[in-house]
């Protein structure tokens, strides 16, 4: 999937709730990232480190830890291709989640994507929205995913924007969006005062 469009608009970000956005590129899960995820997080269970132990196991060699399954969502979303939502805000925060399920282990040596639908877009307070995105990592030739995860995304707003900024109109049959201070900005990329 290649990038298809952006969006700007608050109405255009409410029409994909319940759509998918995108998906990104694979990613090997090695045994040298697995090994400093277990030192950064002091989690050196055997089946995460212990190469020969774990090929003993019943999953036949060592796995990833759950935790740095759910830790790959900033990476992996770097390289989703799809809608882009770019609404007129200074900061983005990450606001949390709702909900994780780690439903199969990743094996090391295993490549892993993230998949990206849009659950929930809410006006929180003036100048605030929130996403609320699920993010399913899957894991290549396996029908199960890795996870799946609600994560929200909350978005501060550029001071002096108003509510009927973030709303789409019709202009001579036109589709623009407004920006602050009485600008105009064409999707074609025109800008009006």
């Amino acid at each position: 999937m290649t990038t298809t469009r952006t969006v700007n608009t608050v109405e255009e970000v409410k029409a994909l709730v319940g759509q998918e956005l995108g998906v990104g590129d694979w990613l090997e899960i090695t045994q040298d990232r697995v090994n400093q995820f277990a030192d950064v997080t002091g989690d050196h269970q055997w089946i995460h480190v212990d190469v020969e132990r774990a090929k003993a196991s019943p999953l036949g060699g060592p796995i990833a830890h759950g935790f740095l399954t759910l830790s790959l969502i900033p990476l992996l979303g770097q390289t989703r291709e799809g809608v882009k939502v770019s609404l007129p805000y200074k900061q983005v925060f990450n606001y949390g989640l709702n909900r994780v399920r780690f439903i199969s282990p990743v094996k090391v040596g295993a490549r892993v994507r993230m998949r990206t639908s849009l659950q929930a877009f809410d006006e929180i307070s003036p100048g605030v929205v929130q996403m609320t995105s699920v993010q399913t990592i899957e894991i290549e030739g396996s029908q199960r995913p890795a996870m799946v995860a609600e994560s929200l995304d909350r978005m501060y707003l550029w001071p002096g924007t108003r509510r009927s900024d973030l709303y789409s109109s019709r202009n001579g049959g036109r589709s623009v969006a407004r920006f602050g201070r009485g600008r105009l900005r064409e999707r074609g990329g025109q800008s009006h005062a």
